[in-house]
C-alpha cells in the first residue's frame, strides 16, 4: 500500500503538481514566509513544504478546496481573533482556495514564530553558561 505514496524532495517539486492557479497561490504563500522569515531554511517535512528556524516554524499544504497552513498551536492561539473566521484547529487553520490569502496575517504568524523560536533557543543558550 504504501509504494503509491508520492514523496516530494524540494518544495518547487510540491508546488508543481498542482493546476496553474494553486501554483500561484503556493508560489505567493512561499514568498510571504521568506519575506517574513529571511534566515529560515526550506524543507520538506510530513510531506508538507516546511520553513525552518531553530526548529520547525510553519508548514503549508494545498488541498482540494482549501491551503492549509500550520503555525503549530502557539501561533493559532496568539492570532485566534483573526483567524477565527477560518476553520481550523489548535496548530492549523483552513484558508479558502478561493478566496484571496490573508497575506499580511500570515506575514505576522510567521514574525511571532520566528520570535518565539529565536527565544527559545536563546534561553536555552542562557541556561547552559
Amino acid at each position: 500500500m504504501e509504494e503509491n505514496k508520492i514523496t516530494f524532495n524540494s518544495i518547487d517539486e510540491y508546488i508543481l503538481q498542482f493546476s496553474q492557479e494553486v501554483q500561484e497561490i503556493l508560489k505567493t504563500l512561499r514568498s510571504v514566509i521568506k519575506d517574513s522569515a529571511p534566515d529560515a531554511k526550506e524543507k520538506i517535512s510530513y510531506q508538507m513544504p516546511t520553513f525552518d528556524l531553530h526548529g520547525n516554524l510553519v508548514h503549508f499544504a494545498a488541498y482540494k478546496n482549501h491551503i492549509g497552513f500550520y503555525p503549530a498551536p502557539s501561533g493559532i492561539e496568539e492570532f485566534k481573533d483573526e483567524l477565527s473566521i477560518y476553520k481550523g484547529a489548535k496548530g492549523s487553520v483552513q484558508f479558502p482556495i478561493e478566496k484571496p490569502l490573508p497575506y499580511e496575517l500570515i506575514s505576522k504568524i510567521v514574525k511571532f514564530r520566528v520570535a518565539e523560536n529565536t527565544m527559545k533557543v536563546e534561553s536555552k543558550l542562557k541556561k547552559k553558561r
